[in-house]
């Protein structure tokens, strides 16, 4: 890449400020992966995933056993004390201290927790994906940064070359309407030039230190850095047709893949709320030991059967979940197919859009080719006297107007082809 002033060095050397500026190098690949490395959304994304990790574990230990230790110390009024309200339940209370076990281990729930599960599973494969649509959105917004800096900078060395040659203009102006060959006329005109290419290369100045702003923030970094980059793009090959790539898209997508993932999971979690309706059996059992105790109870104790817990009635509670997990579902079948008609749009608007950029930066070429000629000539008819000041300074407007064409579009070429690798799910 050829050396240019940055921004802040070209004000410390305009004003002879003592700025203490390090520009950091850095390539595309380098920037894509501090990025991936810092960038909050990153971070949320992967946490998000180890949330959903820890679901399926929750739902996986219905499949364990059970263990409680209990201690029970009671001291009853009289040896006749009887609980006579408040539930259906042994009213017998004796003094005790005693200390057990208890044991439960799921039988069955006729599919229930192995539903459950698998939903589980499916919503961690949807955060994974989703956490790979993060990853490319977040290198999306670093390519377009960094080819935004690249193209400032292109825009920013041909507004120093503008004030340069301008200002030489003027001179040489200056020197021939001091001896007399030139009017007053003349120098206003070169001077009017002059100053309209300062405003050009103030405001390219301002673009140039915003992109380094946007290119920090896209890095993860909170504080202004500013950056060399020393990779020279290569020019974007040839794509193929639109169809082939919207094709690709829906297989690639990670968004995609996320949304398909979670209509699974909507659809396993209905079926999960259905069983609900059915038994779930379990076989329990306790031991333990009085250390004191009334005299009627035992020293040591132990029990074991099968508990069946049969819903009969809720009030409709189990129905009107099982509905709204169904309905649930539906909706996550519409937001994918809503999701795939959008794909289509988007990666067929790219398509156009990257065509439209290869064909301007060719146009551009063009149009610079023929602008520099112009200049030339004006130049040459100029200095011969065959023609006026303002053909002179309106080819020299146009050649900076074509050179400042030229650079945007040839990096609108590649932020554009970004945006299409994006959108098929082929950004790496």
């Amino acid at each position: 890449m050829k050396a240019f002033l940055t921004p802040v060095l070209f004000f410390a050397f305009v004003f002879g400020a003592d700025l203490p500026v390090s520009a950091e190098p850095l390539t595309l690949q380098e920037a894509g992966a501090t990025a991936l490395r810092n960038h909050p959304q990153v971070a949320i994304a992967q946490l998000q995933e180890l949330v959903a990790q820890e679901t399926v574990r929750q739902n996986r230990a219905a499949y364990f056993p059970t263990a409680n230790g209990y201690f029970d110390g009671v001291e009853a009024g009289n040896r006749n004390t009887r609980i006579l309200a408040g539930g259906l339940n042994n009213p017998v209370v004796y003094d005790r201290v005693a200390d057990g076990l208890g044991v439960g281990e799921l039988i069955t729930d006729f599919g229930r927790t192995r539903n459950l599960l698998a939903s589980a599973k499916l919503s961690a494969r949807a955060q994974t994906a989703n956490t790979a649509a993060t990853d490319q959105q977040i290198l999306l917004n670093v390519d377009i940064n960094y080819f935004n800096v690249l193209q400032t900078q292109a825009v920013f060395r041909v507004a120093q070359e503008t004030v340069q040659a301008r200002q030489l203009l003027v001179d040489q102006v200056m020197a021939l309407e001091k001896n007399q060959l030139r009017s007053e006329l003349d120098v206003s005109f070169a001077e009017v030039g002059l100053e309209q290419s300062r405003l050009i290369l103030q405001k390219a100045l301002g673009e140039a230190e915003g992109a380094q702003a946007g290119l920090s923030t896209a890095l993860g970094y909170r504080e202004l850095r500013h950056f060399e980059l020393v990779d020279e793009p290569s020019v974007p090959g040839e794509i193929p047709d639109a169809e082939t790539l919207i094709a690709t898209a829906i297989n690639n997508r990670p968004d995609l893949q996320r949304l398909r993932y979670e209509q699974s999971a909507a659809d396993r979690f209905a079926r999960a709320r259905k069983d609900q309706n059915y038994p779930t059996v379990s076989a329990v059992g306790t031991i333990g030991n009085a250390m004191s105790h009334d005299y009627r109870l035992p020293d040591k104790y132990a029990a074991g059967g099968i508990a069946v817990d049969i819903p009969l009635f809720a009030g409709g509670e189990y129905l009107a979940k099982q509905h709204e997990a169904e309905l649930k579902a539906r909706i996550a079948e519409q937001a994918l197919r809503d999701k795939e008609d959008n794909v289509t749009r988007d990666v067929r608007v790219a398509w156009l859009n990257f065509n439209s950029a290869v064909q301007q930066f060719r146009t551009t070429e063009q149009l610079l080719r023929h602008a520099n000629e112009a200049f030339s000539l004006a130049q040459a008819r100029y200095k011969i006297g065959s023609s006026s000041i303002v053909e002179l300074t309106d080819a020299q407007v146009n050649a900076t107007s074509a050179q400042i064409a030229d650079a945007n579009a040839l990096y609108d070429e590649f932020i554009q082809r970004a945006i299409l690798d994006y959108q098929t799910g082929l950004l790496r």
